[in-house]
């Protein structure tokens, strides 16, 4: 690590994180079939450059970092897959705070320094709440915003996340809007889980899960996205499969 002040573990933790929900949502089909329970222990790391590894754990003690969850290869068909993965990513988020406290605490963080570092991570919806599709903004939370939503092709795209997400299926049946939005907030990326940094960006949304998506992160481009007519997102396309097979 570069620096010892709390954006510096902040940019450790995000990093570390992005790798985690990729192993755990785009990259889930290779994640799954490298668990086999044939294996010796196994724990799934996420790395600081935005990437993620299985391996076995570290032969120190004690191990330089803490380690994250061991063995999680053998539960792998002990219960349902979804239920295997929202498990993983419940011991993948506190694996990330023991991480970034143990760096706190090793730079000598302050209480200033330690709650300013909590509240940087605690903008970020969980591991678990993006693989689960709890990160998915509800209707107060979303921002009015002016960005344009445009449909190409019958799918919902957007420039920008500074549009609101369209309402889901209970929304819309309800019709309930009190109107009292809370400006600022926007949607999280259903694959990374990054919220609003302001910059222009393509966006698509997924119409099985009800989720928005950077199109980078699904790699869908605008120009593919003119000939899609509903989208779903590699999540949910895993999971169709699955199911018929």
């Amino acid at each position: 690590m570069e620096g010892r002040a709390a954006e510096d573990v902040f940019k450790d933790f995000r990093g570390r994180r992005a790798g985690l929900i990729k192993a755990l949502t785009t990259d889930v089909r290779k994640f799954y079939d490298k668990c086999d329970p044939a294996n010796e222990n196994l724990c799934l790391y996420g790395l600081p450059n935005g990437s993620w590894e299985l391996n076995l754990p570290v032969d120190e003690v004690p191990p330089e970092l803490p380690e994250p969850a061991l063995g999680i290869n053998f539960s792998r068909d002990g219960m349902p897959e979804e239920n295997w993965v929202s498990l993983i990513a419940v011991h993948s988020d506190s694996w990330l705070i023991a991480v970034a406290f143990y760096f706190g605490a090793r730079f000598s963080f302050d209480k200033n320094e330690r709650m300013r570092l909590f509240r940087m991570i605690n903008d970020l919806p969980t591991i678990f709440e993006v693989v689960t599709g709890n990160a998915k903004q509800s209707k107060d939370q979303s921002g009015n915003h002016n960005s344009s939503r445009s449909k190409s092709g019958g799918v919902k795209t957007k420039a920008s996340k500074r549009s609101p997400p369209p309402p889901t299926r209970e929304e819309s049946e309800s019709g309930d809007d009190d109107g009292e939005e809370d400006e600022g907030q926007g949607e999280f990326c259903g694959v990374c889980g990054e919220s609003d940094d302001g910059e222009e960006e393509f966006w698509i949304w997924c119409d099985t899960c009800e989720r928005w998506f950077h199109g980078k992160c699904v790699k869908i481009t605008p120009a593919r996205a003119e000939h899609i007519k509903h989208y779903k997102c590699p999540s949910c396309c895993g999971a169709n499969k699955k199911h018929r097979a």
